[in-house]
């Protein structure tokens, strides 16, 4: 009786062309028209808003315009974005077993994980930073709205693709998981105490936002480096991690 058959030992990649290759491959497997309208759809919404915002000529607009872009860019924009293509990246291949063509290549593992990251970031970054900060702009807040804006829903969209990255390799059901970490862990678990705080990416956007603007928010406490750099290390982190575990994943 045989074993499962498992990933062949890893061989050093000799040429850039492997992270391209994987990259194009997952960048074409992202680009299905249903995922683009509901990204241009919710992207819309923003950018309508904050032309709302901006046309009621609100007595503090950059008050408004912050809150704006904390709970509609970086609660649902950013997160939801980032979900839809991270956890398809890799997820997609495992369902519908293409996985496997990717073993036979020489390709390290953390490449391929590096590439899939790559890709689901090329679609992510355009589709949230752009209209997130153009939602800022039409509120009127100034400079420092636009510029928080961006820089916030950017380092949080690489933490997002980094982690959804990863669940959407372990779990069959990614969104499902995803979702439950954005409403429930993000949503309700992390206001309970700063540990959970610490384990939010949520936590960290709205201060980077808040350091920007100076309106202030419940879980804003970490200051501007922290809140730039931490994402950022997540979302590496959980790219290592994936490539760590496609190199342990059984094929068929």
């Amino acid at each position: 009786m045989t074993g499962p058959t498992t990933a062949p030992r890893e061989a050093p990649v000799r040429t850039p062309g492997a992270f391209l290759a994987v990259y194009k491959l997952v960048l074409r497997n992202q680009a299905r028209i249903g995922r683009i309208l509901a990204v241009v759809a919710l992207g819309g919404v923003g950018v309508l808003l904050g032309l709302a915002v901006g046309l009621n000529d609100p007595y503090d607009p950059v008050y408004r315009g912050a809150h704006l872009v904390n709970y509609y860019g970086l609660t649902l924009l950013v997160p939801v974005v980032s979900l839809m293509f991270a956890s398809s990246a890799l997820g997609d291949m495992v369902d519908d077993k293409t996985l496997v063509y990717l073993w036979l290549h020489p390709v390290n593992r953390i490449v391929v994980a590096a590439a899939a990251a790559a890709a689901a970031l090329t679609v992510c970054l355009p589709a949230v930073v752009i209209p997130v900060a153009l939602a800022a702009a039409l509120t009127r807040g100034g400079a420092d709205l636009v510029a928080g804006a961006a820089v916030a829903a950017t380092v949080g969209v690489i933490g997002y693709v980094g982690l959804f990255l990863a669940l959407g390799l372990r779990f069959r059901r990614a969104l499902v998981w995803g979702l439950a970490y954005i409403l429930l862990w993000e949503g309700f678990v992390a206001t309970a105490s700063k540990t959970a705080t610490r384990l939010a990416i949520r936590g960290y956007t709205q201060s980077v936002l808040s350091e920007y603007t100076g309106v202030g928010f419940k879980r804003a406490t970490f200051p501007l480096a922290v809140g730039i750099v931490v994402p950022i290390l997540v979302g590496i982190l959980f790219v290592v991690l994936t490539g760590r575990r496609l190199a342990r994943t059984p094929v068929d």
